[in-house]
Formats: C-alpha cells, structure tokens, sequence
C-alpha cells in the first residue's frame, strides 16, 4: 500500500513537473547556433538564404547577442582590443566603409506550427543598428528596422514551417554615419546623429569600438501564447505618509495594467487578473480583432506591505506579481513582475537650493556612483551585472546615475538595483559634449547642426516610449534624465517631460539634464559638475560646490597585479612627474589606457621605485581620496548638499581612471575607501578644522554610542585622546570634539595614526576609522621607516559558504598597516574573480584582532587567501 501511494505521489509530482515545464518553456532564448559571414562574401538574398539547405553551413560561428566584433574575437580574426595597443590593430569602420562590418546572421531553430488559435512570436530585444529580417524564405519585418534602443516583435505563426525545421536569416547594418573617431570626445560626433550608443567613437575614457558595436546585441526570444499576447505589465505602488523601517505597515496601493494584443480575425473574450501575496485582482474583457488593448486593474489595497528600501536604509523586500490573460478558464499568456513596494517622490530643499530625494516619506542622503554600462563590447550576463551592483553596495552608496552616452540599462541590471537596493538614476541618450553644448574644434559640425542631433526625433521618441515600458516597474528607478549635461532638442524634451512620461510612468521626477539647475541651482559658475582627478583633501571637506553635484572624481589605478592583465611587460613604466614642470612622463600604453595623473601626491610615500610600486602606492591615495570625498559632501549634508554622485565607479573597457574596480572585476582601494567614507553610521576627523564628527545615514536616532579617539606612533605606542557618550539624531551629522592641536603635535615629527571608534551600549564596535596623517612637513616620513608587521593570519570556511579571516595583531606590534586580502587559485596563486570582501586594505592596531568575511562567487577547488600589506610582504594562508 505504501508503495503504491508513493507510485501514485511520484507520477503525480512528475505531471505537475511536466506541466510546470510545458509553461517555462513558452518562451526561450535563441541564443546558441548562430552562424555570421560578411555581407560581402554572400551574393543570395535574405529569401534565398533562409530557405533549408542554403549555402550556410561553412559561416563562422556568431556571437548572438553580442555584436561583429564579439564574434571576431571569439574567432580570433582579431587581437583582443582590452589589451595593449591591439585596438590599433583593428580597422576602424571610418576607414573601411560599412560594408565592411556589415553582416548576415542566420539560426535554424525547431518550432512546430501552432494549432487551435496558438500564436508564435519572434522578438529582438536590440539591434544594432538597421536589419532586415527574414525566416523560411520569406521577409518578416515590412519595414526595415532602424534604431539601437527600439524592441521588435513580430507574430510568425503564418511563417512557421509544418515540419517544425526554421531558418532565420538578418541582416544588420552598423549605424550610419559612424562617426570620425578623432580624438574628441565621441569623435567628430556624428555617432551622435543616430539613436545609439556615443562612446563608441571614443570619450576620455575609452578608445574607439571599431565596429561601433554592431550586431544583434541583446535577447532574441521565441515566445508562444495562445490567442491574445499580454505585453507590457505595468504595477505602481503607492505608499503614501512617512513609513518606518519596522512594526505593522498602513496598506500601499498598488495600481496594475497591462496590454493585450489580438491577432486573430475575431473578437477574444477573456479575464485579465494577478496574484499578489495570495490575492486576486481581475477584470472581465473583450478584445477586438487585430487590435492592442491597454486595460487596467482595480487598485488593490496591500495590507501590512513588507516595503522596499534603498541600501543602508532597511531591506530590499521584493514580491512576486503573477500576471495573466485566462480564455476559458485556460491562460493564453502571463508575465511575471518583480515587485518593490515603495514610493519615490522628490521636492526642493531650500536651504541647499537642491532637489532631494525621499523613499516612503523619508529622506535620503544620496551618495551615488556614475556608471557607463557594463561591458564596452556589450558582453553583458546576469551574472557580471550581479557582480558590479553588488560591489556598488559594498562601497555603501544608495544610488548608481547610467550615463547619456550609453543606454537605457538592461531589465537584468534593474533587477540587480532591485536585489542590492541600489536607485537608479536613468539618463536618456544625449551629451553636450556630441550635441552642441560647446564649442569644439574635434567635432564635423558646428553647435547650431550639432543641437539637432538625432536626425530621426521621431524614432528617438519612439524609442524612449519603448525603453520606459521595458524597465518601468522597477522598484530601484528612481530619476529619468533628459540627458548628459544638455537636454534634447525642445521637440523632443517637450513629448517627453509633458506627453511620455505622464502617460507611460508618470511617478518617477524627470529632470531636463543632468547638472540642471532644476536638479542643482548653480550661483557659482561653471559647468555644475566636476572637479575630476586628484583634489587636495581640501576641496572635499573645505570647498563649497554644487549642492547636488551629478560629477566629481575621476582617480582608479588599480594594483599590479591588475594593471599586468592588460598591460605588456615592456611596458610597465611607473610615470614619472616633474614638481618643477608640474607635469608627467606616461608610457604610449598607460597613455593610451587613458592614464589620469597623480601628479604630486605619490611623492610624499616615497618616489614611486618601480611600476608595482607605484600602483601600491596609489592604493593609499586612491583610498584617502573617495573617503575624504564622501566624508566631505556627508559633513554639509542637508546644509550645503543634498547628495552627490562620483564620477566614475567602473570602467566598460581596461582604462586606467575612474572606478572602484577593475574591467576584470577586481576591487582597488577606492572601493574600501569609499566603503569607509560612505557607512551609514560612520566616524570621521576633519583635518582642517579638526573637529570629529558622527555621521548617522539612517532612520534611526543612535543613543548611548561611546565615540572614542586614539593616536598610535610609528612605533605602536597607543595614547587614547578622549572617549565620551554622544548621541546621533536620524538623517544627520554632528561634531562633537576638536581635536586638531594634539593630533597636529603628535603628527609633527613621523606623522600619525589617528584611530576613531564608535561603539554601543554593549561595547560593540559600530564603526572605526583609522587615519594615517602626514609630518609637518606633509610627508609619511614614519611611514616610510615603519617597522615589519607581525600580523597574524587564520582562515576558516563557514557553513553558509563564506570565508572568515581572523587578523590578529599582537600587543606592543607596530601598526599592520593596509593590508590587501585576496582569494587566490592555491595552484597557480591568481586571484580568484570576482570575490567580495566585508572589508578590506585593513589596518590592525596593536593588541587588537579584527574579522573580514569573504564571499566567493567562484568555486576552485583549493582555495588559498594571499595576504600583503604596507610592512607585511605577502603569504600565502591556508583556508581550514
């Protein structure tokens, strides 16, 4: 008996399985098998070619999504463009015409011929930039396609062949023109005329993508339904009043639509409904024959929501919205929607003359990375953009600003945002610099051409419509921008702020541009954004800027062991700089990889030796500036600032300038400077005033926190300076002690470390911040004579698959001063990428242990951790 239930239970489970499987399957990917060759070499026309036994067999294999250069490094028909000069050695569409990347792309998929009504769709996400579209003979888009940022849909159930055998054939054609990649910034910026991508022509930030990243870049999926197509959910949540992070919530609102699109000859009755925490919203309708139907919901009251907030502010609750079309009791296509319930809203402050942010009624601080796209070559994965968001939360920002020179980022990087509580702060397809702002001799046109860009402004307008639908529900969206430091053209700015994103969003702000007075009130002059390179600590804590500042930085040399992944031996030349001249020697391969100058401010560790020593030495320079960066906008927070956005967190491509990590997704020290600076509870000495000050980014006011300060010497001798119970309010910053007599007295000779903590009632450790600040005379005289470390390394794997590393520093020791952790192959002894680190480039004072848990998204087999430091050469630690 209890055999044959457990037969009965087994069939059962394997029958919803199937079921289950039958509906996963209603739509898949083609994103394997994909044959290219030069358009060029086939004398056949798309009819011929899509037909079975065409002359396709011997193509090269293609990269689908990816673009031609993809697919010709994949091949090896050209050196890999990240590395060395070898962009140098790839001919530039400019200079070859076209034709000469244009190219066919052909696929045979298998795929029944639908029966009782069912309906067959084949769906491109993105191409780059014009295709025609063919499949088993026959031409499926009238028109041509035209436009990068524009998804396309066409119902292929008439073109499917009974014997269920496909071929699809397209043709794509790069942008047209492509722009003279010159120099300037977007070349001559005629990329710019097109609705594409700019950087490709080139920025200062990037060379040249030789063949301006044409292909069929992003998802092609074969979707089946049943009569009606349900496109384009659209959920809004509503929270209205000021929440808090815990206790019993008032419900949120939640609004819901969708489109229906009918096919067929005939009216379609049916029921569109979701699911949501276990209830049931639906809505009886009728669909007209060869129609697209957009029919809304009643709104939904959700009791006790679980909410969603930004990172360092409570958790990324998310639900899942089941949405569906029902004929007969059957479901003819459903959509599912991620779902954070929260609401965004924005208003002016006035005492920063600056827009401010508020998430559930509360404000927020915002403390933002810029952010380009994730791969200069469009190779993007789920996988690499989980990787980038989550190393932004690591640095503890709130929000990441994707660039005008770029794109609408991809649903996939939203979800990231959505999971790691990241808002995102979305620019539309437009820059000064290629459209007209300034005068500028790199550029074919003059200003007046030059603010009409893009040729097309209906296809612009068109694809904007698209781009918000697509990725419209996120909960981590919080601004639309009209554009990178310019707004459109006025045809194209007025459809949008007053027609578009009423219609189609409506909840979000939309700011013009991004350095806009309406985001930013400019009384200083300027451009609005900025400085970018290396800034005296100075300007950070001391100089008053742009309230809202949407650009400043520029920093990120990252270490040796980085720069040798694309960087040729021969050469791996420190820079040298001239303090008489004021000026530096760059190698042609740093120069190339858009080097950004550190000027002055290695010297004072001691002339840069070498190449690795100057890139270990650009650690502590990279660390000190995103920390004084972020401490000096949080110590004006809400009196002179309402938030501020670095420019940049990462690099697309290998440069050497601007990011937290590198093109391999290897961390530097900007990052665990920024991760220090940005805490949401954080200690912080002002060094030009003196003044210690607590820093409380959250919800919460902070009672009974015991602020302690402390100098070590060179030597290890610990003299604490005071240690006193203070109290931080929400959402505020506060100075509590001067202490800038003793510590300068106590920095005159060697220089000093300056230790400040902050612990709780229960004396745990809350925060800690440990400065190493300059002699008299401005140099790390001690520094550089500081005693051989003796910390003291363990390593243990954990049960939920973390490593915690244990770094103890015996009593009356020297300070282990910045030291490096990193996952290595235990074989071969190279880092392992990417891995996540609770902290790093840590310093231990003497007689004091501290914990780093290390989160490895790759499995090896025998894991070792590496371990270096300023006085600590490096060992190789066992993981027990």
């Amino acid at each position: 008996m209890k055999k044959s239930l457990k037969a009965v239970l087994h069939a059962v489970f394997i029958g919803v399985f199937l079921v289950a499987s039958a509906k996963a399957q209603t739509s898949y990917e083609l994103n394997s098998g994909w044959k290219c060759t030069q358009v060029t070499e086939v004398k056949a026309d798309g009819i011929a070619l899509s037909q079975p036994n065409s002359a396709t067999q011997n193509w090269m294999p293609a990269t689908v999504p990816g673009t031609v250069l993809t697919t010709l490094l994949n091949n090896k028909k050209v050196p890999d463009p990240f590395y060395g000069m070898n962009n140098e050695r790839i001919k530039d569409i400019y200079n070859t015409g076209r034709d000469y990347y244009t190219y066919w792309f052909v696929k045979d998929f298998d795929e029944a011929a639908p029966t009782n009504g069912r309906q067959v769709y084949l769906n491109f996400r993105g191409i780059n930039y014009s295709a025609e579209i063919y499949l088993n003979g026959k031409k499926v888009n009238p028109k041509t396609h035209v436009g990068m940022f524009l998804r396309e849909s066409y119902n292929i159930t008439s073109f499917i062949n009974k014997n269920g055998k496909n071929l699809l054939a397209v043709l794509v054609y790069p942008p047209n023109p492509v722009g003279n990649p010159n120099g300037g910034q977007g070349g001559d910026g005629r990329i710019a005329k097109g609705v594409g991508l700019q950087y490709t022509a080139g920025w200062d930030w990037i060379q040249p993508m030789r063949d301006r990243n044409t292909g069929i870049w992003d998802k092609v999926t074969i979707e089946k339904t049943g009569e009606i197509n349900l496109k384009n959910p659209h959920v809004i949540t509503l929270v209205p009043g000021v929440r808090k992070i815990a206790g019993i919530q008032q419900p949120a609102i939640i609004k819901a639509s969708a489109e229906l699109q009918n096919p067929t000859n005939h009216t379609v009755k049916g029921v569109l409904q979701y699911v949501l925490d276990g209830s049931t919203v639906s809505k009886s309708v009728a669909i007209q024959p060869h129609t697209t139907t957009e029919v809304s919901l009643a709104d939904f009251s959700l009791k006790n929501p679980k909410l969603w907030w930004p990172n360092g502010y409570g958790p990324q609750n998310l639900y899942n919205l089941k949405m569906s079309f029902l004929v007969g009791g059957s479901v003819s296509d459903q959509e599912n929607v991620s779902v954070g319930v929260r609401e965004i809203s924005s208003e002016w402050n006035t005492e920063t003359h600056s827009r401010q942010i508020n998430v559930n009624g509360q404000k927020v601080f915002i403390k933002g990375g810029n952010w380009i796209i994730s791969d200069a070559m469009l190779r993007f994965s789920d996988a690499r953009y989980d990787a980038e968001v989550h190393f932004h939360r690591d640095m503890n920002l709130n929000l990441i600003r994707v660039w005008g020179g770029a794109l609408v980022e991809r649903p996939e990087f939203y979800a990231a945002c959505d999971k790691y509580g990241l808002l995102v702060f979305q620019d539309f397809w437009i820059s000064g610099d290629a459209n007209g702002k300034w005068v500028d001799p790199a550029k074919a046109d003059d200003q007046w051409t030059r603010r009409k860009y893009p040729d097309d402004h209906a296809l612009y307008l068109k694809s904007v419509s698209d781009q918000i639908k697509l990725v419209r529900n996120h909960a981590s969206l919080a601004i639309w921008c009209g554009g990178n430091e310019i707004t459109p053209p006025e045809d194209i700015l007025l459809a949008v702020r007053d027609t578009i994103m009423p219609k189609l969003d409506g909840t979000r702000w939309f700011v013009d541009y991004s350095n806009s007075d309406k985001m930013s009130l400019n009384t200083m002059g300027g451009n609005g954004d900025g400085p970018y390179g290396i800034q005296p600590l100075s300007a950070f804590w001391v100089d008053r800027t742009w309230p809202f500042n949407s650009e400043v930085g520029s920093v990120g040399v990252s270490d040796y062991e980085s720069l040798q992944r694309f960087i040729p031996e021969k050469n791996m030349v420190a820079p040298q700089y001239s303090a008489e001249k004021k000026s530096s020697k760059v190698d042609s391969v740093w120069d190339y990889h858009k080097y950004i100058g550190y000027d002055a401010s290695i010297d004072p560790y001691g002339k840069a030796e070498s190449a690795k020593d100057f890139a270990a030495k650009a650690q502590l320079v990279n660390y000190d500036q995103y920390r004084a960066l972020m401490e000096g906008f949080s110590s004006h927070m809400w009196s002179w600032y309402t938030g501020t956005i670095i420019w940049k967190t990462q690099n697309p491509w290998t440069a050497m300038r601007g990011q937290m990590y590198d093109y391999y997704l290897d961390p530097n020290a900007c990052l665990y400077g920024l991760h220090s600076g940005s805490e949401p509870l954080h200690v912080m000495y002002n060094q030009f005033t003196g003044m210690v000050s607590v820093v409380n980014n959250t919800f919460e006011t902070k009672r009974d926190l015991m602020l302690t300060a402390r100098t070590i010497d060179m030597n290890g001798a610990d003299s604490l300076l005071t240690q006193v119970f203070v109290e931080a309010q929400a959402s505020s910053v506060k100075g509590f002690v001067s202490l800038k007599r003793v510590v300068e007295r106590r920095a005159k000779s060697k220089g000093v470390f300056l230790c400040l903590q902050i612990f709780d009632k229960n004396k745990n450790k809350l925060s800690e911040n440990i400065y190493w600040l300059p002699d008299a005379n401005g140099n790390h005289s001690g520094l550089q004579k500081l005693a051989a470390s003796q910390l003291q390394t363990s390593a243990q794997k954990l049960n939920n698959g973390k490593i915690e590393v244990t770094l103890s520093n015996p009593a009356k020791a020297p300070m282990a001063f910045f030291n490096r952790l990193s996952l290595v192959d235990g074989s071969t002894h190279n880092r392992v990428l990417p891995v996540f680190y609770s902290d790093n480039y840590v310093s231990v004072l003497p007689g004091e242990t501290k914990k780093i848990l290390v989160e490895n998204a790759s499995k090896i087999n025998n894991p070792q951790l590496s371990v270096s430091g300023w006085n600590l050469s490096e060992q190789f630690i066992h993981i027990n």
